[in-house]
């Protein structure tokens, strides 16, 4: 190339400047002059400009030339990047970003708008504050007076506030940097401690959800349960919650069919929650109870709930071979336990609590209570062991009984302690009820067992309770080990025999 096609590889023009006057510098024509002079040899074009414009610059400079074609390269490589990182993590909830090795900056690259990435995302973040500096390996910066040693305060403290951003995601820190807070030791160690026993926590209490009956919800396993009782026409249809306890969760549904036996139309499905935090205190109704005792021993706490659920289907079963009005068992799967529904048209009865009851239905249903707690006792060989307003419906002018999952025998070691407790509910209720001939506690004890204990304060008939029920288990033990045969053959639970017979 020649030097006057001004290429950036052509020789050095040297010009020659005149030396002028103030006045030559003055002067318009002298200022026109000049500007001709700039304009005869343009600067080097700015590539962003081209590129932003998009339009290709009629140029010589091969420079220039090179440079747009590395950047329509960059490009290119950038887009390819792009699409591997896509394909690499695909739908995975962890991704990894190619973000450090692209080739244009994500601000300048802005030719397209689907190319455009959030400041957020950048390594640098511009509104971010700046972290604070550490202390060198020396562990001191400065001299004379004005030494900082890594033990500083206020280096310590911002120190401090900078680590949060250390905590799990969760875990709102605020922008502690950027209103300079500073943080003791104290502080910040006692707020890591917190928020490590927090995400612990919160890893365990998802554990149980997912393994477990929640309130007012079930488990998939539960679920799937559920299912398959409908798929299999036991039950039409699960239409919602009625009522929560402490223990269950219990469901309406539609009844089904089944070739054995008749399914009533409308159904409970009572679930017992697979939470072991409910049964730990409840475990004195079923280790000690005869019936399950040596069961009860060899499973793990898990499935100590399907034993829960078997021990109320043979509870029903015996109050329903004595005519006591309570729910009629359809089918038992696992912890879940089908009943016949108590009320009407998708709604409950009401408990005797909430029953607005005459005085003349209230002192019929005192009497119905007596008596069925005597059918309890001497016919079923039962202990309702919770017995109260809160577990007795009134339903077509009568009281029915539920939840007799906690139900025992009067051998069990604590079942007269469990049936004086009863008796002290029921009376208390019915007083409260204005039922004049309602008995204290302690005739109606007598009247349900069938004994004759005396005694002038609640703490002395107790003790007369204990060394009976003392007596009782001696007696037990003494007649050896005890077995139990095969469920009867009218749907009973299993009954106690010796082992001689």
């Amino acid at each position: 190339m020649r030097g006057s096609d001004h290429s950036p590889w052509s020789a050095t023009t040297t010009k020659t400047v005149s030396v002028c006057s103030l006045t030559d510098v003055m002067s318009e024509q002298l200022a026109k002059q000049l500007d001709e002079e700039s304009n005869a040899f343009p600067d080097f074009p700015d590539v962003s400009v081209v590129l932003d414009v998009g339009e290709a610059l009629d140029t010589d400079s091969d420079l220039m030339l090179a440079q747009m074609l590395q950047m329509q390269f960059d490009k290119e490589f950038d887009t390819q990047l792009r699409t591997e990182e896509k394909k690499f993590n695909g739908d995975s909830k962890l991704s990894i970003s190619f973000e450090n090795y692209r080739m244009v900056h994500p601000y300048e690259d802005s030719v397209s708008s689907e190319d455009e990435v959030d400041w957020q995302d950048t390594p640098h973040d511009p509104y971010k504050a700046d972290k604070p500096m550490t202390t060198p390996r020396k562990g001191f910066t400065g001299k004379g007076k004005n030494i900082t040693t890594k033990h500083d305060e206020v280096v310590c403290g911002r120190k401090n506030t900078s680590r949060m951003d250390n905590f799990a995601p969760e875990v709102n820190v605020g922008d502690g940097l950027g209103m300079d807070l500073k943080l003791s030791n104290q502080v910040y160690n006692s707020l890591k401690q917190h928020c490590y026993s927090e995400q612990r926590r919160s890893s365990r209490l998802h554990e149980k959800k997912e393994h477990s009956t929640a309130e007012q919800a079930v488990d998939p396993k539960t679920r799937l349960l559920m299912y398959k009782m409908v798929n299999a026409g036991v039950l039409e249809n699960i239409n919602g919650c009625i009522s929560t306890g402490k223990e269950s969760v219990v469901f309406h549904a539609a009844g089904g069919s089944m070739e054995d036996k008749a399914v009533p139309n409308e159904c409970v499905l009572k679930v017992f929650k697979t939470t072991l935090n409910e049964f730990k205190n409840r475990d004195k109704y079923i280790k000690d109870d005869y019936r399950f005792k040596d069961r009860f021993s060899k499973l793990n706490p898990r499935k100590v709930i399907r034993l829960w659920a078997e021990k109320e289907m043979h509870n029903l079963a015996r109050m329903k071979n004595a005519d006591i009005p309570c729910p009629e068992v359809v089918v038992l799967k696992k912890h879940i336990l089908v009943m016949s529904f108590i009320g009407k048209d998708h709604v409950p009865a009401p408990k005797l609590k909430d029953a607005m009851l005459s005085s003349e239905d209230m002192k019929k249903a005192y009497y119905q209570v007596l008596h069925m707690m005597h059918q309890l006792y001497m016919e079923c060989n039962l202990v309702h062991a919770d017995l109260s307003e809160y577990n007795m419906l009134w339903h077509e002018g009568k009281v029915w009984l539920i939840d007799v999952s906690q139900s025992i025998e009067p051998t069990h070691p604590h079942g007269l302690e469990f049936l004086f407790r009863d008796c002290r509910n029921v009376s208390t209720f019915f007083q409260k009820g204005g039922v004049s001939e309602t008995m204290n506690p302690y005739e109606l004890f007598n009247v349900v067992s069938g004994l004759e204990l005396t005694g002038d304060s609640e703490a002395d008939f107790l003790v007369q309770i204990e060394a009976l029920e003392k007596r009782n288990e001696d007696h037990v033990q003494r007649r050896g080990k005890k077995t139990y045969a095969s469920s009867t053959s009218d749907g009973g639970p299993p009954l106690l025999h010796d082992e001689d017979d």
